[in-house]
């Protein structure tokens, strides 16, 4: 019986985790359009702030590319801050 607890507690954690990851590779799509929807509309930002948006929005994707999406994600979001979304 407690073998049995031990394994559903671990196969929750597992999937609890798997989860999160997979909600995490969506979340960074559609950071990326909307980031890229931003930078359609010519937002008023400095030349420094604009190559920075875009660096940062290059790295996320790639990094989504490479299953790091939590890494991805925080890369976007300080993308997103720049644009003020």
């Amino acid at each position: 019986m407690k073998a049995r607890r031990t394994l559903l507690t671990a196969l929750l954690a597992l999937s609890a985790s798997l989860g999160a990851g997979a909600a995490l590779a969506m979340h960074c799509p559609m950071d990326m359009k909307q980031i890229d929807a931003a930078l359609a509309e010519n937002p008023s930002l400095s030349a420094e702030q604009l190559a920075q948006v875009k660096k940062l929005r290059a790295e996320g994707e790639a990094l989504h590319k490479a299953g790091k999406h939590q890494e991805s994600v925080e890369e976007l979001a300080k993308a997103k801050a720049i644009l003020g979304i």
